[in-house]
């Protein structure tokens, strides 16, 4: 940390401010920091770094959009999130730089091309139609959450990435932003929160990342800000857009570094 040259502390600042903003807007901008974070410092090290962080915009979006959230959704999740997160902090015992960012990169593609593919052919239709947003029920609803759930929680854990696997289930079960945005705050404050004792005993926290942590959290606030006002001149359909591209890009950025 003591080596951060000056034009670094601003990319991590700006990737900051994304945090901020994909807390309260387009959620799959969180790759964008991601990949910013792993730009600057080593891949496993920025993942203690960023944590902190998003806690901060977690607890910023859920005071915001508490009131949206679909809770049937999040307890059919969190079951398959929490096996995701074992296997996740099971990989990161032996997994160095280069395999965190392969494996995640191509995780966020593979789902990206998924989610468009669904989308093509219309598998979502009716989901879109129901006036609850939610993922639905019987045997379909529930393997399809156990899949997005498990990777979800395995991308989180390896790298904080599970927002695009996320974004990408909640959009393809037919959420509107609002639902959208509650269900994900509540999501990840819990999941985030409940991370940080695998990443301590991992060394991925300790006292030096959060000292650089208490000051770019000063940046998560203005971009939590700017998103609230920007989320509602969004439309749907460029806002389903931003969270697949932003995806996309920040797979390809972990792939081709």
């Amino acid at each position: 940390m003591d080596t951060i040259a000056l034009w670094e502390l601003a990319v991590l600042a700006c990737a900051a401010l994304l945090v901020g903003f994909s807390k309260t807007a387009v959620s799959g901008a969180n790759t964008v920091s991601l990949a910013l974070f792993a730009a600057v410092l080593p891949a496993r090290a920025s993942t203690g770094v960023l944590l902190p962080l998003l806690i901060v915009g977690d607890v910023i979006a859920v005071f915001t959009y508490r009131r949206h959230a679909h809770w049937a959704t999040l307890w059919r999740l969190l079951p398959a999130v929490a096996v995701g997160v074992v296997a996740g902090w099971a990989f990161m015992l032996w997994a160095d730089d280069a395999a965190v960012r392969v494996s995640i990169g191509a995780i966020l593609l593979f789902m990206a091309a998924v989610t468009m593919w669904r989308r093509r052919m219309g598998a979502d239709a009716a989901a879109a139609d129901r006036p609850d947003g939610g993922a639905g029920g019987g045997g379909g609803g529930r393997v399809k959450a156990g899949s997005y759930g498990a990777l979800g929680g395995f991308t989180t854990m390896v790298a904080n990435a599970g927002g695009p696997v996320m974004s990408l289930y909640l959009i393809s079960s037919g959420f509107r932003k609002l639902g959208f945005l509650g269900t994900s705050a509540w999501f990840f404050l819990i999941v985030n929160v409940c991370k940080v004792p695998f990443s301590v005993g991992l060394g991925l926290i300790d006292r030096h990342s959060l000292l650089l942590d208490a000051g770019l959290a000063l940046f998560v606030i203005p971009g939590a800000i700017l998103g609230k006002i920007c989320v509602d001149r969004i439309d749907q359909l460029l806002f389903e857009r931003l969270v697949i591209a932003a995806t996309v890009l920040g797979g390809a950025q972990l792939l081709l570094r």
